[in-house]
């Protein structure tokens, strides 16, 4: 009889046999690394250890918020605690090249003045020179400025025609003798006019206007304002004739007021529409000195609303009189782009109107209570600091927040991402039209 011999086992037997070992070995492993990883969470040694990184590990630093928190409160910002962590982190980082070309005795450089109402040009070009944010070194600069004044050229009596030329022949030469405005086609550049002229004296650059940051007094759609890109410059009339207002809701007696000349429609509208009321202090007209000192300013003292329409442009330095005045401003515009106002939450101490509300403006005054203005009032007393100019500088003054606006625009379209840039809010601007932002025209 034969033996019987053993069933051979197949190749593909061996291979299931190999491929349920490995499986079986890579659920040990896993479950192996599962369980360690879980015991690192409770691990005391491991919760407060951090490792090396690597070439490929990427750190993040937390801003910490600084010694000033105290000066920043919740209720006038739409997120305090990203405006402070990210005001920090402009505090240590921020580096602006500021072009050395041009003669100071022309139109560059430095300011022509520093009071009246187009002084915020004036203490800008003086303040950014006193601060630490400027670097002699480019290839350290986040932004280039271009320091031109048109206040200055509009001194000298330089025609808008000339104007345009001086800039577009200033612009042109910085172009064409350093390579940084081609690197970015100037996105990284940016500018700064508070007088109306500025805005007339760039219209031959549209690559100016269109790719370069612009800082301006006026932002209306009509002369090209972008808002995510441009940053609205408060108009501040300095020296302020006397000292600030506020916490004295007790002497505020008179409804509203307003004073000034009949330049708009909207101005001509409110004065001959309340001009005569006894509740309103509504002139239709400037008023004159011989009445007495210091008349105009003391208005705004003894007053709760002052009413702030638009002039010849959409701007008026009553707003920022009226803040420090501690006269809560009524924004009287279809659109307006308020300085800051990604940052402060005007509704808490504003009132912002159509143009076609003024038919009805005591009315809508009068309705508000006692207890919401007392609240807008002392809302308005905590970001007067904010609308003042100061030399030397003042930690959260118009400076601080101006340099503020460019960072975050520098981050947000330069190709660069702040820590908490997810959390910057951008609200649209003022737009009491529903009328939808141009779109930005440029290489974004």
């Amino acid at each position: 009889m034969s033996a019987v011999k053993p069933l051979q086992p197949s190749s593909s037997t061996a291979v299931c046999t190999l491929q349920g070992s490995l499986l079986t070995l890579a659920i040990l492993t896993l479950l192996s690394f599962t369980y360690l990883s879980l015991k690192s969470l409770h691990s005391p040694s491991l919760q407060t250890s951090t490792p090396t990184p690597t070439t490929h590990t990427v750190q993040v630093t937390q801003p910490q918020a600084t010694s000033d928190d105290e000066d920043v409160d919740d209720e006038v910002y739409h997120s305090a605690k990203m405006f402070k962590l990210n005001y920090e982190e402009m505090e240590r980082r921020f580096k602006v090249y500021i072009y050395p070309d041009g003669d100071p005795n022309t139109y560059y450089q430095t300011p022509r003045k520093l009071t009246g109402k187009y002084a915020s040009e004036g203490y800008f070009f003086q303040n950014l020179r006193e601060s630490k944010y400027v670097t002699d070194d480019p290839d350290q600069a986040d932004l280039f400025f271009i320091p031109i004044s048109c206040h200055k050229m509009r001194g000298k009596g330089i025609s808008y025609e000339n104007m345009t030329v001086i800039v577009q022949n200033y612009v042109e030469s910085l172009m064409s003798k350093y390579p940084y405005w081609n690197r970015t086609l100037g996105v990284d550049h940016f500018f700064l006019t508070c007088h109306d002229v500025g805005v007339r004296a760039t219209e031959g650059l549209p690559f100016l206007v269109k790719n370069s940051i612009r800082v301006v007094c006026s932002p209306s759609y009509d002369v090209g304002f972008i808002p995510h890109k441009d940053v609205a410059l408060p108009q501040i009339l300095q020296p302020f004739a006397l000292p600030a207002g506020g916490n004295d809701v007790e002497n505020r007696t008179t409804l509203g007021f307003w004073a000034g000349h009949r330049n708009s429609k909207i101005r001509v509208i409110l004065a001959r529409v309340w001009e005569n009321d006894t509740e309103l202090d509504i002139s239709n007209n400037r008023i004159n000195r011989a009445t007495g000192h210091l008349v105009y300013q003391k208005r705004f003292y003894r007053t709760k609303f002052c009413i702030c329409p638009g002039g010849s442009q959409v701007n008026s330095a009553r707003i920022a009189d009226s803040i420090h005045y501690g006269c809560i401003p009524v924004i009287l515009s279809n659109y307006y782009d308020l300085p800051f106002n990604d940052i402060l939450n005007w509704h808490k101490f504003s009132v912002i109107l159509k143009e076609k509300d003024v038919y009805q403006l005591k009315q809508i005054l009068k309705n508000i209570t006692q207890e919401k203005f007392v609240k807008l009032h002392n809302n308005l007393v905590k970001v007067q600091k904010h609308f003042q100019w100061n030399s030397p500088l003042i930690n959260h003054d118009a400076f601080h927040m101006v340099m503020y606006e460019l960072w975050l625009r520098h981050h947000l379209k330069g190709g660069k991402v702040l820590l908490h840039v997810s959390h910057i809010y951008l609200p649209n601007p003022i737009n009491n039209d529903n009328e939808a932002a141009p779109d930005i025209m440029g290489p974004f």
